[in-house]
């Protein structure tokens, strides 16, 4: 008497799988799975000469439910940008990973409106909710209906850049107050905005008490550069952006820097360039040298519709 196989236990096996591993995950040939690596069908990387497949990126592949044959290719149609929030450590990625995808920083609500409209392939963004402490997923339970997954790229220190040596002597953002010290604001819309906008709520706060600059900050370098040229007192931003210029840093807060994409571009041949870069030793180092940034989290799903 013949039995139905059972289908594959998806937690009964470990988040790295070798070749033999994911064989008997999917139940096909060892053959077949190398024949899927070379042809680029299945997401994987090569690690001192031994190719592992991250259960998690097994998963969203076999959730497609999409035929072999196009998990390489482009979404049709879709531009080749990544969009969203301005971040050096990912700028460098798409410069360095060779994928040939423009980059095009607006904000990270500007980079949604443009993934969802079919203009981005890719967004970058780091959207707080101070509901749930948490960074990202809030925002993205309002994407229109669709496919859309989310991988973090790194997290990141988030304060107030000062300048050298902190004169006016800045702990807190009451105390930009207490200093009358002139802040640039990010524009609306970018992550790092909003996020002002929360921290100084939850300090108590209204906007009208800052000294603000009429002229916002349209990226992190803009507004250490405002406080590099003594235009600002200070502003919110990454500590890379700060320490990139050799100005002082207050930290706040530690935010998730995520990549969001429509699921099946993943498997792009573009896509996958860039991510194969973001989590090898290069990455790493080049984060390092950048300050700022905790790749604990790299590559884990963190959304997927």
């Amino acid at each position: 008497m013949k039995h139905k196989p059972s289908s594959p236990d998806r937690t009964a096996v470990p988040d790295l799988m070798e070749l033999k591993e994911v064989a008997a995950y999917l139940r096909i040939g060892e053959r077949t799975v190398y024949d899927m690596v070379k042809q680029k069908k299945i997401p994987c990387s090569r690690v001192t000469g031994k190719w592992l497949f991250p259960k998690r990126l097994v998963d969203l592949w076999i959730d497609q439910n999409t035929e072999a044959a196009g998990l390489g290719r482009a979404t049709p149609n879709l531009s080749r940008i990544v969009a969203g929030s301005h971040d050096p450590l990912l700028e460098w990625a798409v410069r360095e990973s060779g994928c040939n995808m423009a980059m095009l920083s607006g904000g990270s609500r500007s980079g949604l409106d443009r993934l969802y409209a079919a203009e981005a392939v890719i967004a970058g963004i780091h959207l707080y909710d101070a509901a749930t402490d948490d960074f990202n997923v809030a925002a993205l339970a309002a994407a229109p209906l669709g496919e859309w997954v989310a991988i973090t790229m790194a997290e990141r220190q988030q304060g107030l850049v000062v300048a050298p040596g902190n004169p006016l002597q800045i702990a807190s953002i009451g105390d930009l107050v207490a200093a009358n010290a002139r802040v640039a604001l990010r524009q609306s819309g970018a992550g790092s905005r909003e996020l002002w906008d929360a921290l100084r709520e939850q300090s108590g706060y209204a906007q009208d008490q800052f000294t603000t600059l009429d002229a916002v900050a349209l990226t992190e370098t803009d507004l250490a550069l405002a406080v590099r040229e003594g235009a600002a007192d200070a502003g919110l931003a990454i500590e890379s952006a700060a320490r990139n210029f050799g100005l002082g840093f207050i930290p706040l807060k530690v935010e998730r820097f995520d990549l969001v994409m429509p699921r099946r571009e993943y498997f792009s041949a573009d896509v996958q360039l860039l991510f194969a870069c973001i989590m090898g030793e290069g990455f790493a180092r080049h984060a390092a040298s950048l300050a700022g940034y905790d790749l604990t989290k790299r590559g884990q799903v963190v959304f997927n519709s």
